[in-house]
């Protein structure tokens, strides 16, 4: 009897602890880091071309049976982020830009991270140029780090994961 108490004692601590470690990760983390140069109201620049659409030509040809998973085509403002540091220890903004260009030049995930704190992760979307290493949008990922930009591209949701995909950054 008094296991069983005690199992349902810890089972209850430890629904209140995920409940009140969930409510402390919705939204931006840490908003007193800010971006450099730039705001969520005045974006530093842009990255991504307007697709005509949602899938170039050489995603469709890599897809399953020639059929991409859907995609929408989308703009969104947010600060480009080390999709890794800001999911393990929240860092982002101007003081974080030093790590998060070492992070990328590494080849960890790009990100864009909106005022809301919706978090997604930034992709070429030119399937078999990004598969040889004939993109350079990491390149102006780096640049951009910690800057609020204006990103378009084709938005792919897939079981709670969100990724934008970006044309207009092959290799001349």
């Amino acid at each position: 009897m008094l296991q069983r108490k005690l199992a349902v004692a810890a089972a209850f601590v430890l629904g209140a602890v995920a409940v009140v470690g969930a409510q402390q990760t919705k939204g931006l983390l840490f908003p007193e880091f800010t971006p450099e140069k730039s705001s969520f109201d005045k974006p530093f620049g842009k990255l991504g071309e307007k697709p005509a659409q949602p899938w170039s030509v050489t995603t469709v040809a890599a897809a399953v049976d020639g059929k991409p998973l859907p995609g929408k085509i989308t703009t969104v403002s947010g600060e480009v982020v080390d999709y890794s540091c800001y999911l393990q220890v929240g860092k982002h903004g101007e003081k974080h830009r030093d790590c998060g260009q070492k992070c990328l030049k590494n080849g960890q995930p790009m990100g864009i991270l909106t005022k809301e704190g919706t978090l997604y992760l930034l992709m070429e979307e030119e399937h078999n140029p990004r598969r040889d290493g004939m993109t350079t949008l990491r390149d102006a990922c780096i640049e951009q780090m910690a800057r609020v930009m204006e990103v378009t591209g084709t938005l792919s949701e897939v079981d709670g994961q969100r990724a934008i995909f970006v044309q207009g950054y092959l290799k001349k």
